[in-house]
């Protein structure tokens, strides 16, 4: 009966989204703060359904229920308890029933957080959060009902989880991940509302940004644990391989970026307020987009969940749907936003100040995202319209991305000491010339320090322009930290204390701003430096041989057979020297899962700030030989750290206590609420 309370929840769950979407909408229109204050008890509703639907369906992969259709497929009774969890979203039926748990989560939090909002804009948030909720309620219950039963006869035992997906990486990637797709729903959501009512200000700038920077954290985390994931499960030591899906992951974090640069100067200077909703619609729509790519069955990738031809049509009506009318809305109510603005004082700013940084930087940002949009859907256009097959690979990504990522961290460097309205060409000039001579000094000699031999070619383009690149940006922000430390110490107290004193009066989105813009060039050096000084050799072994690579003794000691809860594995030893001095133990394994007799591959590492060594254990040769893959990856560690810093810098705008004041809220009467 578990499943069947399961999808009566859902079912009661897809009522309250439905009441959600028309009651509250409806009370903003007609003035009725009773029907407007509802729209929050209908999320707090919805959520605790969803998250008792999730429960059921949690608890009949736990309890082995095979009469489940969706549990036969991805579990086993030999699946330790910890994936049997994790396998809930670990497929097409249950990712969306965590979808639509994330989305509860989200507007619940709006039901709760937005005391200090005028009823009539959270109410309108709400009902906007609802309608979502609709179409994705729709979509389950119709195409993808994860509580389907197996009758009359149910299998004894289930088909076991995809062994790719056996692992740590399900359990904080797609949930982290899901967390920043739909929590652009709330700006998309904010955007609608705003359009709706022709109130779009510096206040509702200031009322939506912490929404749109916590989406963002969320997802720049969840596409950073995903790299990792890749990196260490898939066995062939890479971290992005420009995959479809990588794409759609890919692609509204870029336009996040630019929308959480472009709100703050809609918040703090009135301007780019029509580009401010447009990119809050495009966010979440690409968000839907990568929904699309990911279930529909137009790609293949290790990435991809399901592969019905209906659900992509359900899918795509919808994306249709969502895009289409909040265009037209766009289309409609623009021009009363642009009245709006005109209204007011003019906002002016010179051809060099930070409004033209920030709007460089969005310039920038939505470039590479239409680049990759187009490499990404072009192949499947093609394939569509019988025009033949067409790869687009990492060449057609890189030579048009990294330009442009080297491009922002240029515009990033002189952005930290650029000034509302107008900024000094000759300051800029000038407070960029020693971070310059300090990059340009690392650029040229770090690369004879990274070489394993120093000569000309030591002297890696990729390398120096790497080295570069991340310096100034870290120099800069360094230099700008200085400067605001002794702008606040006087001359009478110029003491270390009380420069430190003066960090505490620096606002959260400045360091955040600071963290974020430094963990990028901790990532840039990581992603430059890996991909220049990386060695692998893939060789044939067998025990008790050595192989050098990059400094480094690699010896295969044994090879030992191992059972696990559901698998068998030959596991090899081997040993790593430097100097001969024994440095790391790898154990690389061969699985082969007995539910699916399917081999795989299980890498292994020893981790280090400056170099990963990553082993590999490749096929069985004749004899007692191994094919085994060895690496010796320089600096590819600081690719996650630097996406944790840019996250963490996130949060630490999201932390500014000017968002965490509480407003009266809006005590506007029916009249006035209707007007809005």
């Amino acid at each position: 009966m578990i499943a069947e309370y399961g999808h009566v929840a859902l079912i009661i769950a897809l009522c309250l989204s439905i009441a959600q979407a028309i009651v509250p909408m409806a009370g903003s229109f007609a003035g009725y703060r009773t029907w407007m204050r509802l729209g929050h008890s209908l999320a707090l509703g919805q959520l605790v359904f969803v998250a008792i639907s999730f429960a059921c369906l949690t608890t009949a992969f736990v309890q082995d229920d095979f009469s489940l259709q969706y549990v036969a497929d991805n579990s086993n009774t030999l699946l330790p308890t910890q994936f049997k969890i994790s396998a809930v979203w670990g497929a097409h039926e249950g990712s969306l029933l965590l979808w639509a748990l994330i989305l509860a989560v989200w507007s619940a939090a709006v039901a709760l957080f937005s005391s200090h909002l005028p009823l009539v804009l959270s109410s309108r948030v709400l009902s906007v959060l609802g309608a979502i909720s609709v179409g994705f309620g729709l979509f389950i219950l119709l195409t993808s009902n994860p509580f389907a039963r197996i009758l009359p006869f149910s299998p004894t035992e289930g088909g076991d989880l995809n062994p790719l997906l056996q692992d740590f990486g399900l359990i904080v990637h797609p949930p982290m991940l899901y967390m920043g797709y739909v929590g652009f729903s709330v700006a998309f959501a904010f955007a609608v509302a705003a359009l709706i009512g022709g109130q779009f200000d510096s206040a509702w700038a200031r009322w939506a940004r912490p929404w749109i920077n916590s989406a963002w954290v969320f997802l720049t985390i969840g596409i950073t644990l995903g790299s990792w994931w890749a990196y260490y499960e898939l066995g062939w030591g890479g971290w992005w391989f420009w995959d479809p899906v990588e794409n759609a992951s890919l692609m509204p974090w870029l336009v996040g970026t630019a929308l959480v640069h472009s709100i703050s100067v809609t918040e703090k200077r009135g301007a780019f307020r029509s580009w401010t909703l447009l990119l809050a619609i495009l966010a979440f729509s690409l968000s839907l987009l990568g929904t699309f790519l990911v279930r529909s069955g137009v790609l293949t990738s290790v990435h991809a969940f399901a592969n019905d031809p209906e659900r992509g049509v359900f899918i795509l009506a919808f994306l249709g749907l969502v895009v289409g009318s909040s265009l037209l809305l766009f289309a409609l109510r623009g021009p009363v936003v642009q009245r709006q603005q005109g209204d007011t004082e003019a906002v002016s700013y010179s051809g060099l100040s930070r409004e033209m940084m920030l709007l460089l930087n969005n310039v920038l940002l939505i470039s590479a995202m239409a680049m990759i949009l187009i490499g990404t859907l072009y192949p499947l256009i093609a394939d569509v319209l019988d025009l033949g097959k067409i790869s687009v690979g990492p060449p057609y990504f890189n030579f048009f991305f990294v330009p442009m990522s080297l491009g922002l961290m240029v515009a990033m460097g002189f952005a930290v000491f650029s000034r509302w309205k107008k900024t000094d060409a000759n300051m800029l000039l000038q407070k960029g010339m020693v971070p310059f001579l300090i990059s340009l000094s690392a650029a040229l000699i770090l690369p004879l320090f990274l070489a394993e031999s120093i000569s000309w070619e030591t002297y890696s383009m990729t390398a120096v322009i790497t080295l570069g690149a991340s310096f100034w940006v870290v120099t800069m922000s360094l230099e700008d930290l200085w400067q605001k430390l002794d702008r606040g110490s006087s001359k009478a107290a110029s003491n270390v204390s009380s420069r430190l004193k003066s960090l505490t009066k620096l606002p959260g989105s400045y360091w955040g701003m600071q963290v974020a813009h430094i963990g990028i060039a901790v990532c840039a050096l990581g992603v430059g430096l890996s991909s220049v000084y990386d060695v692998q050799k893939d060789v044939r072994m067998v025990p008790g041989d050595r192989v050098e690579v990059a400094g480094y003794e690699f010896t295969f000691d044994n090879l030992s057979f191992v059972q696990g809860p559901n698998f068998g594995a030959s596991r090899a030893q081997i040993s790593a020297y430097k100097n001969d001095r024994l440095v790391a133990v790898l154990h690389p394994e061969k699985r082969k899962y007995e539910a699916r007799n399917q081999v795989m591959t299980e890498a292994a590492l020893d981790a280090g700030l400056t170099r990963d060594l990553y082993v590999s254990l490749g096929e069985p040769l004749k004899g007692d030989a191994w094919a085994i893959r060895l690496h010796v990856k320089p600096f590819v560690r600081c690719i996650w750290l630097g996406g944790l810093m840019i996250g963490l810098g996130g949060l630490l705008s999201v932390m500014d206590k000017r968002y965490r004041r509480r407003r009266k809220p809006s005590t506007q009467s029916g009249t006035e609420a209707t007007a809005l």
